[in-house]
């Protein structure tokens, strides 16, 4: 997904929210001598035009702030330019991070947020990725889940009754699929992070215990070409590769919901994050989640998680900083912020403040499975940093038959060991 900047009103809105609370802002200048820039750094190319028509509600509203923000996603979605801007002391205000290691390693760069009006509201467990010390770091941007999404009519028109829930059921309705002349599977794995961070996730999510394993992993007493499910997650990979679409390695994310969105493919890997684009282009496909198979042991679970806290540059300067945390503020207590939130955005909430309608049917289900507690955890957060980019690489280099099966569980290692290394 390509870089853009917007000069936007995201921050107009946030200001009013808060002068509920205070009346030391005037409603009304005649005249604004200088104006205060937000730089913002949305990670969601899903909602990128909706967010930037919050924002300019936002600017309306407070005509002392200007508000620039750089979407970024898929391809584009690595921390490298990041680093190099803040280095340089020309990050952006506004941020995110995925918590646990990865906020350790952003720890110089992330403000204290634990004084703020939302902390109250987030629901329990949703800010601990990005606690430290006892201190929070980041504001939950939202829960999301994630699995194979599929086409019901699709689903119908072949014949299929039953979604699958073990690899052998799954490969078996592929093929159903495919012999009603519907391609099964739409496959963007031009995008790493499909690769390295999804779907690998799995493997790990599968194992009795994620956080143990993690840990033996870091102390060198496991090693992931010994542990059948990363092979499994493998099988999985195959099989979308035998009954997806031609060229998966040019297929970008674009690419892939359309795909799926023109009915020229039935299932795809992705979230409930989608449902905007869904929504937009094709509003009456009907659509559910079915979980990811990667054995024939059957399962029924999604994968459920914040996937990101927004945060505040601790190097920015201070009235930026302030106005930071004011429009993140209003984000999720202002009626404006909170109906983008859910009805322009489709975000599930983490506040308890903000009440949820119809979000579309890939939210409801991600809810239903949270709720249950009937869900698979998204490790990637704990990983050592670098490791997931390098991840899907291999996995590319796989797709592409540059890599045997053998060569990329000993690239997984490799990688792993490379990362924790560079951490100590």
């Amino acid at each position: 997904m390509k870089k853009h900047y917007v000069t936007i009103g995201m921050i107009a809105i946030l200001l009013v929210g808060c002068q509920k609370e205070s009346d030391s802002r005037p409603q009304k200048q005649a005249k604004i001598e200088k104006k205060v820039v937000l730089d913002i750094r949305n990670p969601k190319v899903e909602i990128a035009s909706e967010f930037e028509e919050l924002a300019k509600v936002y600017e309306k509203e407070n005509p002392e702030i200007d508000i620039r923000i750089r979407t970024v996603g898929g391809a584009a979605d690595d921390y490298s330019d990041l680093k190099a801007e803040l280095a340089s002391g020309r990050g952006p205000d506004i941020f995110t991070n995925t918590g646990y290691g990865n906020a350790e390693t952003w720890r110089p760069y992330l403000e204290d947020l634990s004084k703020e009006r939302w902390i109250k509201d987030a629901y329990p467990g949703t800010l601990d990725a990005i606690k430290m010390d006892g201190n929070v770091y980041g504001m939950p941007m939202n829960l999301e889940g994630y699995g194979f999404i599929y086409n019901k009519q699709l689903f119908q028109r072949a014949g299929i009754e039953q979604v699958p829930e073990t690899l052998s059921e799954l490969k078996k309705a592929a093929s159903t699929l495919e012999q009603k002349g519907i391609t099964p599977f739409a496959t963007g794995y031009y995008e790493d992070w499909k690769l390295g961070v999804h779907l690998l996730n799995v493997a790990f999510a599968r194992q009795k215990d994620p956080d143990a394993f993690i840990k033996k992993l870091n102390a060198g007493e496991m090693q992931i070409p010994d542990n059948p499910l990363f092979s499994d997650v493998i099988d999985l990979l195959d099989v979308t590769l035998e009954y997806g679409n031609a060229d998966p390695l040019t297929t970008d994310y674009n690419m892939e919901v359309d795909l799926f969105t023109k009915e020229k493919a039935a299932m795809i890997l992705q979230g409930n994050w989608i449902q905007p684009m869904i929504d937009e282009r094709a509003p009456d496909l009907d659509v559910a989640f079915m979980p990811i198979p990667i054995n024939d042991e059957p399962t029924d679970q999604l994968v459920v998680s914040v996937p990101n806290y927004w945060v505040v540059n601790k190097k920015a300067d201070s009235s930026d900083k302030k106005e930071a945390k004011q429009f993140l503020n209003w984000m999720v207590s202002s009626e404006k912020g909170q109906t983008f939130i859910t009805e322009r955005f489709k975000f599930i909430p983490v506040f308890k403040n903000i009440k949820t309608d119809d979000l579309g049917p890939l939210a409801k289900e991600t809810i239903a499975a949270y709720k249950k507690g009937n869900t698979l955890d998204a490790n990637w957060s704990g990983f050592p940093a670098g490791v997931k980019e390098e991840f899907g690489s291999a996995m590319q280099m796989y797709v592409g038959k540059q890599l045997t099966r053998q060569q990329l569980l000993r690239e997984f290692q490799l990688s792993w060991n490379r990362a924790r290394e560079a951490q100590e």
